[in-house]
């Protein structure tokens, strides 16, 4: 009985190392193969051995990749090579990969899969490598053809008067989201590689409008054509005689700004010698004494704008350093004014 016993058990271990040889020979003769439902980006290399696999992702990965990325804008193109790219794609790393994949499991989990029919549920991402450098270099080519910086708008004051430039708008590509594009295509061996730079429109800093506001009023004295030209909203308003610094006492030149306005000022007289004994004094604006009439746009220094009543005076270097006006002329002045406004003196 006990001699039945082992003959029964050691046919029984006989046939699973039978079993086991014939499994370990199905087993290690797919070594090289590739399970089924195992896919590379996408394509399907399940069945295949593993040169199979390569010659596979080399048509349908590679070349795909070998194709140059294109860029449009208007009726010019730009394009990046493979080359340039410096695209790398490791073939045996993704053919390795999915042969490592397929040999997942125990030899028995293999066999019964590889015996059943049963596949693999995995889609292995590509090795593949390029230069980001290179797309940066691409696309500031595209921005120095493409893009041009806005203009700001500008005022020039001089004698002659007030010249102004127009602000420009400038054009700039959606830099970012194109190199995003790029960067997620140049890796896909089905993506699209041709794209579009699209460009927005960047305002300047300063604007016209922003000039206008900043030089709503302007005053420009001419010195030497004893003129004052008031300039509204950029444009002359009206042109007034006036009386300047004598020698010695010359009405400060350069650009200032109206500091204060008065009506009927006091006169706060220079401590300086051609005052006289007048010097450091205050002489109240109803004085008859009082130089300063009706008006008083204040500009730098104890130097003004201010009625006369030597209208003789008017067109000639006559002053003590301040503009000097017929009075009517230095009303309608004062009420078209504000402090703040910009004077230029030439």
């Amino acid at each position: 009985m006990r001699t039945k016993s082992f003959i029964l058990v050691a046919a029984f271990l006989a046939v699973l190392v039978v079993l086991g040889g014939v499994l370990y020979a199905y087993d290690h003769a797919r070594a090289n193969e590739i399970a089924d439902g195992v896919q590379v980006a996408g394509i399907p290399v399940g069945g295949m051995s593993a040169d199979q696999a390569a010659a596979r992702l080399e048509r349908e990965i590679m070349r795909p990749l070998e194709r140059p990325i294109v860029i449009h804008h208007a009726n010019k193109t730009w394009t990046l090579g493979a080359r340039e790219a410096r695209i790398r794609v490791d073939l045996s790393a993704m053919v390795d990969q999915a042969v490592a994949k397929s040999r997942s499991g125990d030899l028995f989990t293999r066999s019964w899969r590889s015996l059943t029919g049963e596949k693999l549920d995995a889609d292995l991402r590509p090795s593949v490598q390029f230069s980001d450098a290179s797309v940066v270099r691409l696309i500031d080519r595209v921005r120095k053809s493409v893009e041009r910086p806005a203009k700001d708008a500008s005022v020039k004051l001089s004698g002659v008067g007030l010249s102004s430039v127009p602000g420009s708008d400038g054009l700039a590509i959606q830099a970012s989201a194109l190199h995003r594009q790029i960067n997620a295509a140049i890796t896909s061996p089905t993506a699209e590689r041709t794209f579009v730079a699209t460009t927005h429109h960047t305002e300047p800093k300063v604007s016209t409008d922003d000039l206008e506001r900043k030089y709503r009023t302007v005053i420009i004295v001419n010195r030497g054509q004893f003129r004052l030209r008031l300039f509204k909203d950029l444009k002359l308003h009206e042109t007034y005689p006036i009386a300047v610094g004598q020698v010695g006492l010359e009405t400060p030149a350069g650009q200032y700004t109206i500091a204060n306005k008065a009506i009927n000022p006091a006169w706060h007289v220079p401590n300086s010698p051609w005052a006289g004994k007048l010097a450091g004094k205050v002489i109240p604006g109803n004085d008859p004494t009082n130089p300063i009439k009706a008006r008083w746009l204040g500009v730098y220094d104890g130097v003004g704008i201010h009625g006369t009543s030597d209208d003789a005076s008017i067109g000639s270097n006559a002053s003590h350093g301040c503009i000097r006006m017929h009075i009517p002329d230095v009303e309608k002045l004062y009420d078209e004014v504000p402090v703040g406004a910009a004077i230029y003196i030439a």
